[in-house]
């Protein structure tokens, strides 16, 4: 088990995180935040490329300071930009990796055939990645974090630059892979763990907003979500009014998803809500987020 105790993170008079209390046991966790709001140096620190302020981070109940190169054998890594040599081919740069790591060279061969079938580029496993596309040297740092077999898998935005099908792989993968270890997915891309983690951990002004379930997070605005067709001219006075999550065109009108504290217009219909409308709320005044 990782778990976090009132850990803080400052840079001189800068409070990049605070009071942070965590705990992550088997399962999907989605690290869900605007770009900017800590998602990396909570990674880092998980990761031990930086060390909190204040607080400790324990597995197991030891620090993992402590636990010094045993801890980071059990961490499976992507960063949102990885090192890699664009004149090595797969095999050969996660071969490299390997020898890195320490693994055994009898089972290494047979580990990166496993990894590479993973992530879909068993057919190109000879060929050098200066002529891959973004979405394909993505792949290869996914599997890169596999190499080791982790138990503690944490991954920086790891579907920048996938396309939808890659994406969709992508999830079915974490899907198995959190059978028997940790994984903890940093994005700010709601549709990439809403259907698949067990818990989402947002942070909001330096400090954890949630800790939850999909379903619990979405009760929060139970009952405030509506939709309803305006015209094209309402349309700007509306948004002046409400905070509009999604706008469609519909039958030569807008399709108009929002938020209200309470019905005021019958025409409303009130919706169930959706991680990305708590997400959009919460964070209205914050960086914007893809989708």
């Amino acid at each position: 088990m990782l778990v976090l105790q009132n850990v803080e993170k400052r840079y001189g008079d800068f409070t990049a995180l605070q009071a942070i209390d965590l705990e992550f046991k088997q399962g999907i966790y989605g690290l869900l935040s605007p770009n900017g709001a800590g998602k990396t140096t909570l990674i880092k620190m998980l990761v031990t490329l930086i060390q909190p302020t204040n607080g400790q981070i324990l597995y197991n109940g030891k620090p993992i300071e402590v636990l010094g190169e045993s801890y980071r054998e059990l961490i499976g890594y992507l960063p949102q930009q990885f090192g890699y040599y664009k004149h090595y081919t797969p095999a050969k740069y996660l071969t490299y990796l390997a020898a890195l790591k320490g693994m055994n060279k009898k089972e290494v061969k047979q580990r990166i055939d496993d990894v590479l079938e993973k992530v879909a580029l068993t057919e190109v496993k000879h060929k050098k990645m200066r002529k891959f596309s973004g979405g394909m040297i993505q792949r290869v740092g996914i599997a890169q974090a596999l190499l080791n077999d982790p138990k503690i898998l944490i991954l920086d935005e790891p579907t920048a630059g996938l396309d939808p099908k890659e994406r969709a792989r992508f999830r079915h993968l974490l899907s198995d892979l959190a059978r028997n270890r940790t994984v903890i997915i940093s994005t700010h891309i709601v549709s990439d763990i809403e259907s698949i983690a067990n818990e989402i951990i947002m942070i909001k002004n330096q400090e954890l907003l949630y800790k939850s379930p999909v379903t619990d997070i979405c009760q929060t605005l139970e009952g405030k979500v509506f939709e309803t067709s305006l015209s094209f001219d309402h349309l700007p006075s509306f948004r002046e009014t409400y905070l509009t999550l999604q706008e469609k065109q519909e039958h030569g009108k807008m399709l108009v998803r929002f938020v209200a504290n309470k019905p005021i217009d019958p025409s409303w219909n009130a919706v169930h809500p959706q991680l990305e409308d708590v997400f959009l709320a919460e964070y209205e005044n914050e960086s914007t987020i893809g989708r």
